[in-house]
């Protein structure tokens, strides 16, 4: 695997490293050692599959609150996302900033989400499906989040009039 740190302290876009032939490829997409060696946690809680039937489906942007802050790593096995991670750590140089990949099936690029973190996707094709591994189990009474279009933070999602839950659409606007 490859790792390249993003512009967000603690985030990593994490590259395949491919081995081809004939046949097709083989790469390792997840190795608990070259995480270690690269300063990030590996530990997985648990695995979520999100499905979304139609292109412009947003989820997020989604956090869990202390004492139950958690690493995500993010994959599309299906179709493609744009995913977004706004930096939410007070304190953090970076505070209240986002960045924004493409995942797809096509790439296969994965996005290591560090603790203290929101997290959103809108899907960029109909029958995406998203693989996501956690470092914490999800605690209900933790779980938070802010409106995918809070002024606060001014993220730019490419597909106008999400698909978006009544949930979703409720959060408020950032509040540390």
């Amino acid at each position: 695997m490859k790792f390249d740190a993003c512009t967000l302290p603690g985030a990593f876009i994490i590259r395949l490293e491919r081995h081809q032939d004939e046949r097709g490829f083989f790469a390792r997409s997840f190795c608990r050692h070259e995480f270690a060696q690269h300063g990030l946690v590996a530990d997985v809680a648990q695995s979520n599959i999100s499905y979304n039937a139609r292109r412009g489906t947003l989820r997020g942007i989604h956090f869990q609150r202390a004492p139950h802050e958690e690493i995500k790593l993010v994959r599309c096995i299906r179709g493609a996302i744009y995913d977004v991670i706004v930096d939410i750590r007070p304190g953090s140089q970076t505070y209240r900033k986002w960045l924004s990949i493409e995942l797809s099936a096509e790439n296969r690029v994965a996005l290591y989400v560090p603790a203290g973190f929101g997290h959103g996707f809108q899907t960029l094709e109909d029958d995406t499906e998203i693989f996501y591994q956690m470092s914490t189990f999800y605690e209900p009474s933790a779980a938070d989040g802010f409106r995918w279009d809070d002024p606060a933070f001014s993220v730019e999602w490419p597909i106008a009039d999400p698909i978006i839950s009544d949930r979703d659409r409720g959060y408020p606007d950032w509040q540390p």
